[in-house]
């Protein structure tokens, strides 16, 4: 009995503590750094400053208000399922919110304030902010707010996510100019700018890949060369030159980002007039790369 409970509740645990850790290193970010310099966030934690801005509302208190209604729409629409890690990931993010006021409230931290270095406290906001939303994005949760309101647009409009993220990130920051300096709207869109790449660097991990199409008259030796001086999988397709109608075969490979360089000396030194078409992998999955 003991063992099949611990079998159910494992797979959860090894998702729920990292989203929670990651929700802790996001609410330490708001308010070390956003906050105590009036910079901006986008979706429904930009519209949870503006209120604090405004009329000094706790942030813990407002996202869990704003994001139950989307609790509702979400478990109505997409299931229990779906919506269990995000429904997690938003509390949790409450919760240490919360905490964060009450440790700053008593004077346990000290928050970054400056009247001078901005680009500092974009910088360093962003950085965290990214950073506690790569590990809770990459353990499969979200903080809810857009994330739920692009999925039901999607699902209803067929609108892409991304737009929707966007479109609702622009009306939020757009309209924080009417109550924060302009200035202070501008280091919020650097701070924007690093978290998106802090969350993709962290959700694509440091070993993003690169997809290699060669088209050479070497395919075979191109081929084996890779396979021994690289110790990655070659795939060989058949292909005819649609002018000089040659039969040829293009060689397709994936390769870490560190590996790039020595894959395109490996090819030239074999065949200087390879034809090379290189590609962003956003991730992959096998033999020699991550397995989840």
């Amino acid at each position: 009995m003991a063992m099949a409970l611990k079998d159910k509740t494992m797979p959860y645990l090894k998702q729920f503590l990292p989203i929670a850790f990651g929700t802790a290193i996001f609410s330490f970010g708001v308010h070390y750094f956003v906050i105590p310099n009036e910079l901006m966030e986008g979706g429904l934690t930009g519209i949870s400053l503006l209120l604090h801005y405004i009329f000094l509302l706790p942030p813990s208190a407002t996202t869990l208000v704003l994001n139950v209604p989307l609790f509702y729409l979400g478990w109505r629409h997409f299931g229990s399922k779906a919506m269990v890690y995000t429904i997690f990931g938003s509390l949790s993010s409450s919760f240490f919110l919360w905490v964060m006021e009450i440790m700053i409230g008593k004077g346990w931290i000290i928050p970054f304030a400056t009247k001078q270095d901005y680009l500092l406290a974009a910088l360093y906001a962003g950085f965290t902010i990214g950073l506690g939303l790569g590990i809770v994005f990459r353990f499969g949760g979200t903080t809810g707010g857009s994330d739920i309101l692009a999925q039901l647009g999607n699902k209803w409009k067929g609108w892409s996510v991304g737009q929707v993220i966007l479109l609702i990130d622009l009306i939020v920051i757009g309209t924080s100019l009417l109550y924060i300096p302009k200035e202070k709207v501008l280091y919020s869109l650097v701070s924007v700018f690093i978290g998106s790449k802090m969350i993709d660097y962290i959700t694509e991990g440091s070993h993003s890949a690169k997809a290699f199409t060669i088209i050479t008259n070497e395919a075979e030796k191109v081929s084996q060369a890779i396979q021994k001086e690289l110790d990655r999988g070659v795939t060989l397709f058949p292909a005819k030159g649609a002018f000089s109608r040659q039969e040829k075969e293009v060689v397709y490979c994936v390769v870490y980002r560190q590996e790039m360089r020595r894959l395109k000396e490996l090819v030239k030194s074999i065949d200087p007039t390879a034809f090379i078409i290189i590609n962003e992998v956003h991730e992959v999955l096998g033999e020699g790369f991550k397995v989840d």
